[in-house]
């Protein structure tokens, strides 16, 4: 995937030449054009997926050793791959890779940098780098305290910012932000630097070497910038939003704000990030705003917003019920027992089967939480409307206050249930407003069953009757016939006499 994107970078922003790319990068040409037009990664899944052989026992042992080496001159320590054939000695069965994995790790956890450094300082030109990264901050939302998850974007060149709130650090999450921030900035930069996030990177190779997920890199083909992930435990590579993490503590989140919901939070974050941009440049004898106006221009125009959503597949249980995210959401009763695909977003979840959408629901956060949809239910409760007086679906059901009050006067009559199950499946097709009508009228009138319900409502959706018709003059009979019932005696065989 890193590849496909570097192809269509290449050609699609550089206009670098198909010919030339494919001979830089060792491809035939063929494959640089079936590149170009990919737009979702290949998947490929091993057959058998091997068990790691380094366990608790070796790790310790494993960490022990780097431990007792690290107070060593640098000289005497010994080497990841002499480290695995001390394990090997051991009785480890293992590769090295799992070993040389390990022992990077624990450097990052527990090699602290030297006190004294000397850094260079960086330029980058307009519409250049964007630097991303995450905080954790607490709002008082509705009354209780929440820690919310911050998106910090910086453009490098303007020191423009843009921050968003989520309940979650996750990968759809990410998507989100990343719509919001070029929809805020006004476009796309050429290279956007990370952490090694899981939501971004899959594995760290060698030096800057990166695998990326999967799915990230569909975003970053989407837009065509260029990932760059840091070295780990190297936060100076992108200083600029790491000093942006606790300027904006400072200055947005102490003393803790109050909000009734997160969407509020998140528009006042982002007007505030224009207000702030009303501060001088650090380098520039002008205002932030000033200068992000000349490196708007330079951004990338903005496309179609990526569908940022993450994906599993989901069997539907009996209660007509997906279990996504320690939480339940409802969906038509005919897809019980089948296999469907649960996608979740930042705000919403949706399923979908047979690549169509058969549901839609707010994303609940928290765990046990129930989304229902009680039409996904009807035709549960045409085959069992006794369900209608306790099922969870129908007992916080918002209906119109008239279809409420229907409600309990045909629940206290004989199969009154049927009777309101027969409503709503004419409702299904009509609409609630005209059943809302028809309840109202039959109220009015003080008699209600479901038959006169049902009258009222054929009658209002039936088409009104013209008072009067007007035939054109040559459609008009010259001679219009009399009603004369002694005609019918003639055709009995009697005498018909003409008066």
């Amino acid at each position: 995937m890193d590849i496909i994107a570097e192809i269509r970078r290449r050609h699609l922003v550089s206009g670098e030449s198909i010919s030339s790319i494919a001979k830089s990068l060792n491809l035939s040409r063929p494959t640089v054009r079936k590149h170009l037009n990919t737009t979702s990664p290949q998947v490929y899944r091993r057959q058998h997926q091997p068990t790691p052989k380094l366990t608790g026992e070796f790790q310790q042992m494993l960490a022990s050793w780097l431990s007792t080496e690290q107070a060593l001159p640098k000289p005497q320590r010994r080497t990841a791959r002499r480290l695995f054939e001390g394990l090997q000695a051991e009785g480890y069965l293992g590769g090295y890779d799992r070993v040389r994995q390990f022992v990077q790790s624990w450097k990052v956890k527990n090699v602290r940098p030297s006190v004294s450094q000397a850094f260079v300082p960086l330029s980058f030109a307009p519409g250049e780098v964007c630097q991303f990264d995450w905080s954790q901050e607490q709002v008082d939302i509705d009354g209780v305290l929440h820690k919310v998850r911050v998106a910090h974007f910086r453009l490098v060149y303007s020191r423009q910012m843009f921050v968003v709130a989520y309940p979650r650090e996750t990968q759809e999450m990410l998507f989100d932000a990343h719509n919001r921030a070029f929809a805020f900035f006004g476009g796309v930069p050429q290279k956007m630097i990370y952490d090694n996030l899981k939501a971004v990177v899959q594995a760290i190779l060698v030096g800057k070497e990166r695998r990326f997920n999967l799915r990230f890199m569909a975003l970053a083909n989407h837009y065509l910038f260029e990932p760059v992930a840091c070295t780990p435990a190297s936060g100076w590579e992108k200083g600029q939003v790491e000093n942006q993490v606790g300027n904006i503590r400072e200055w947005l989140f102490t003393p803790r704000p109050r909000f009734a919901n997160l969407a509020d939070l998140n528009e006042w974050l982002s007007l505030r990030c224009r207000e702030l941009a009303q501060r001088r440049h650090p380098v520039e004898e002008r205002a932030i705003a000033e200068v992000f106006a000349e490196e708007q221009v330079q951004l990338r125009a903005v496309p179609a917003l990526f569908d940022g959503y993450v994906e599993e597949m989901l069997r539907v249980s009996s209660t007509c019920l997906v279990r996504a995210d320690y939480n339940r959401y409802s969906v038509p009763a005919e897809f019980a027992g089948k296999a469907v695909s649960v996608r979740l977003s930042a705000d919403r979840l949706r399923v979908v089967h047979d690549r169509q959408i058969i549901a839609e629901h707010p994303r609940r956060f928290g765990r046990h939480h129930m989304e229902f949809n009680p039409w996904h239910y009807l035709s549960v409760l045409e085959k069992k409307p006794g369900a209608l007086r306790h099922g969870a679906p129908f007992v916080e059901w918002d209906l119109p206050v008239s279809i409420r009050n229907v409600k309990d006067r045909l629940l206290k009559q004989p199969k009154g249930d049927r009777a309101f199950v027969d409503l709503l499946l004419l409702a299904r097709e009509t609409g609630l407003d005209a059943l809302q009508m028809a309840c109202e009228l039959c109220l009015d009138q003080g008699n209600v069953t479901g038959a006169i319900v049902i009258n009222e409502l054929r009658r209002l959706l039936a088409p009104q009757q013209p008072v009067t018709i007007n035939f054109p003059e040559l459609l008009r009979l010259r001679h219009e016939p009399l009603a004369d019932c002694a005609r019918y005696d003639a055709l009995r065989g009697g005498a018909y006499v003409v008066h």
